[in-house]
């Protein structure tokens, strides 16, 4: 179809979707830190201020030592000042700090599996959009036979993973939240991966992301802690505060990986990351109130079969 540019078909694709499988099983484990973290202190807010905020101040110590980083940053700022990079790519951490923040107070309410079909619905939806209509300097991306069926197929396979694990009594807003969490990690992606090429850099695109979405979660938790007020203490295990650092390094994967998958393709593989590590998590460290059931062990495995397929060459939608 005229306007829209082709998948990569190289062979380093099969690479890059490995990246992206990666993303999705450090998205899950800084959902559980993020998540035991809320629930110790009894804040979501907080919590998620704590992640991203901890991530910015690990990227700010890297910026100050590494040249490139730098560089980056002024390459970046004259390119969004020249108008070659939409100012608005400069807010994909909002996105992020939202998946934090809904972390913190909807996982531990709706379980793992529920936080997860929710985010994933939103994150799969938001691919197929983004990827068929581009974003910024992003040309469009035809969406493939093999890519709709995988979709298809991962949402059914989520669906399927988490059926024995559904509550009646779930409040709505409850599920809203990570759903349109998911809608915005689509955007975020595509955000992030503008950024990088701008300034030549994937840490600098890292560190834009944490500074935007931690500006916004201050002044929503500002609100939030002058009405609810500060926890008398804070929890002394030192892992709770490892969320930033798993942050970082997820985001910055996945500014990396997107440019090689496009939208689609890395929500795919970041939804099968995501699956297979909260098996695992459950399997190794497990919540009370949450069994593993075999729905969710034959829906993960599911789940990547229709990554593999999505993966496979085709023709686009419409194209004969």
């Amino acid at each position: 179809m005229a306007g829209l540019s082709a998948p990569d078909r190289s062979p380093a694709l099969i690479l890059f979707v490995a990246g992206a499988v990666l993303v999705g099983v450090l998205t899950a484990t800084q959902s559980r830190v993020n998540s035991e973290l809320s629930q110790r202190l009894g804040d979501g807010y907080l919590a998620a201020i704590i992640s991203f905020g901890s991530g910015l101040l690990i990227l700010l110590v890297v910026l100050a030592v590494w040249a490139p980083g730098r560089t980056g940053a002024r390459r970046l700022i004259g390119a969004v000042r020249s108008g070659a990079t939409p100012w608005w790519c400069l807010g994909g951490g909002v996105a992020g700090g939202a998946f934090v923040l809904a972390q913190g107070l909807s996982a531990a309410a709706l379980g793992v599996a529920l936080f997860t079909i929710a985010v994933v619905s939103g994150q799969t939806a938001s691919g197929l959009v983004v990827d068929r209509l581009g974003l910024g300097t992003m040309a469009p991306t035809a969406i493939t036979v093999t890519r709709l069926g995988g979709s298809i197929l991962a949402l059914a396979a989520v669906g399927w993973a988490v059926s024995s694990q559904l509550r009646a009594d779930t409040e709505l807003w409850v599920v809203l939240l990570p759903l349109l969490a998911g809608i915005g990690l689509g955007w975020q992606q595509a955000a992030n991966g503008q950024v990088r090429v701008a300034a030549g850099s994937a840490m600098t695109a890292t560190l834009m992301n944490f500074v935007s979405g931690t500006l916004v979660l201050i002044l929503a938790g500002a609100v939030h802690l002058a009405v609810a007020g500060w926890p008398t203490s804070l929890p002394a295990a030192a892992w709770l505060y490892s969320g930033g650092l798993i942050g970082t390094l997820f985001i910055g994967l996945a500014i990396i990986v997107v440019k090689h998958t496009g939208v689609l393709l890395l929500g795919l593989g970041v939804v099968a990351g995501q699956l297979v590590a909260s098996l695992a998590l459950d399997v190794l460290v497990p919540v009370a109130g949450h069994p593993i059931a075999w729905t969710t062990v034959l829906g993960t495995a599911l789940t990547l079969v229709a990554v593999g397929i999505a993966t496979i060459p085709s023709r686009p939608i419409g194209q004969r």
